[in-house]
């Protein structure tokens, strides 16, 4: 009954909540907890999997009334089968972090090369330390995560954007790199490249790209105000981050426009929606593992031959 249970739970985490929950209007008025949301729904899928793994092998042995070592090789080989698929996401992690390491590292190189330094007099006042200037006529803005991090702007930027929306750009991206939002595509990444294609769904890559794009606007929003923001957005709103995935364009840029334009004020239902959010995140790691895996865990220790 425990295989079935978190089977089910699995399948449901992996095939229909990420299309309802993308779908959804509500996470963006709390976009940095419907994040949480998503790497906990994440998260969980991962835990059934392991659990149907676990538990399944243990529970055919009890039904089918075999002995003891049966049920102890049945245990070992689940064991075996579990690791392997944690040993997948460690690999599938590894080789995304190596590349995206070693792409932002080239990319850093080139723009400290092609720095423009003279158009940093254009710049405002504060700026951070690790900001770049690229001379062309596409209005662009982007970050690089890393160690070093560096802030691009464009030359094309600069002449059409005012200081304020500037400051709003660079304080967008900067929150970027002080939430290390790379860091979160990262494992949403790994994990899509690890599932299996039936049970793989491209939703929580694409909605929380989106999301951390609004985490960020919402820090710029704060520091900048709401206005200097949306015109901003509205002029370099089709510029992608080399880090965002190929199908972050146009819709989702609106879906920011509208939303900035629509929290121009303090908004009190995102703390309800917040915490909601939250609540949900640790109900669905605390919950299943309570009600579901300690049970079976005392009744697969007991066959355990101490």
């Amino acid at each position: 009954m425990t295989a079935l249970l978190l089977g089910a739970l699995g399948l449901t985490l992996s095939l229909v909540v990420p299309g309802a929950l993308a779908a959804a209007r509500w996470p963006d008025r709390a976009p940095a907890a419907a994040v949480v949301l998503w790497q906990s729904i994440t998260l969980a899928g991962i835990l059934c999997a392991l659990g149907v793994v676990l538990a399944a092998p243990q529970e055919l042995v009890h039904e089918l009334g075999s002995g003891k070592p049966v049920g102890v090789a049945a245990l070992i080989a689940a064991l075996g089968v579990a690791a392997l698929i944690i040993i997948r996401l460690l690999v599938s992690l590894a080789g995304v972090t190596y590349r995206s390491r070693t792409r932002r590292a080239r990319h850093r190189m080139l723009v400290d090369l092609l720095d423009d330094a003279e158009r940093h007099g254009e710049l405002p006042a504060e700026v951070p330390p690790g900001l770049r200037v690229l001379d062309g006529p596409l209005p662009f803005a982007y970050c690089l995560p890393g160690r070093n991090p560096r802030v691009v702007v464009s030359g094309g930027a600069l002449r059409i954007l005012d200081s304020s929306q500037v400051a709003a750009v660079i304080a967008h991206e900067q929150a970027h790199l002080r939430h290390r939002h790379d860091l979160v595509m990262e494992s949403f990444t790994a994990f899509y490249r690890a599932v299996p294609r039936p049970l793989r769904s491209r939703a929580p890559l694409d909605a929380v790209h989106l999301l951390v794009e609004m985490v960020a606007d919402d820090a710029a929003r704060r520091r900048c105000g709401a206005e200097p923001l949306r015109t901003a957005l509205a002029v370099l709103g089709d510029a992608v981050s080399p880090d965002a995935p190929a199908e972050a364009r146009g819709d989702a840029e609106q879906e920011r426009r509208r939303r900035t334009a629509r929290l121009a004020g303090p908004d009190g239902r995102s703390l309800a929606w917040s915490a909601l959010s939250v609540t949900l995140a640790v109900s669905l790691l605390v919950l299943p593992t309570v009600i579901i895996v300690v049970p079976w865990l005392g009744r697969a220790l007991m066959a355990w031959p101490f």
